[in-house]
């Protein structure tokens, strides 16, 4: 069985992106949680995966641990976790990419922290920058993908998994969304797994 060695659900935005991708594929796998932030944290992940950062993909001796590699491999297997038409699809990877590298503005002013809600109204000029050009990505998605499902491509890809963490950024943050976005935003929450994910940040929370 595939196993999925993943960060805190409250904090590790990286975890939820192959997480999700999983969930959503249907195959089954093992989670291996690891809390971060302890004296343990770097030797217990350093156990599984070999750059010492979740999350880690272990299927046999297959070890992949970076987050978009990790949904491709699954993509692999799941194809239709990409979109069928050569074009849609090369614009799903290429946002994919833009988010797995981009935004550092956002990541740093805006932490994933899913059970907060800390209204966020003074922003950098470079945090507005990055939040304009995610919701420009969404609307025009959506505008042109809206009678296809509710996600950004119709149905559920890798790219929707990897703007899962904005989802929640937003949410705590309490950024506003124009209309098309706000209903990809919904359909996102309405996801179980995402509600999964969730409900295991505010046991983390609650734990300690």
């Amino acid at each position: 069985m595939l196993k999925l060695v993943i960060g805190d659900h409250n904090y590790s935005s990286w975890s939820l992106r192959p997480w999700l991708v999983l969930k959503q594929s249907g195959l089954p796998f093992e989670e291996v949680s690891i809390r971060l932030r302890e004296s343990r944290t770097k030797a217990e992940i350093l156990k599984h995966s070999p750059s010492g950062k979740v999350p880690c993909l272990i299927d046999g001796q297959t070890v992949v641990w970076d987050s978009l590699a990790i949904c491709e491999y699954i993509a692999e297997k799941v194809p239709a976790l990409w979109p069928t038409d050569s074009k849609s699809r090369a614009e799903a990877r290429s946002i994919s990419a833009e988010m797995h590298s981009g935004f550092v503005a956002l990541r740093h002013s805006l932490p994933m922290d899913v059970t907060a809600s800390k209204p966020h109204t003074t922003r950098t000029a470079d945090v507005e920058a990055d939040i304009a050009r995610i919701v420009d990505i969404w609307e025009s998605c959506r505008s042109r993908f809206v009678d296809a499902g509710p996600f950004l491509f119709g149905r559920f890809t890798i790219a929707d998994a990897m703007f899962a963490p904005v989802v929640w950024r937003f949410i705590t943050y309490e950024v506003d969304l124009p209309a098309a976005s706000r209903k990809w935003v919904d359909a996102m929450l309405a996801l179980p797994a995402m509600q999964e994910w969730r409900a295991g940040a505010q046991a983390e929370t609650a734990g300690g």
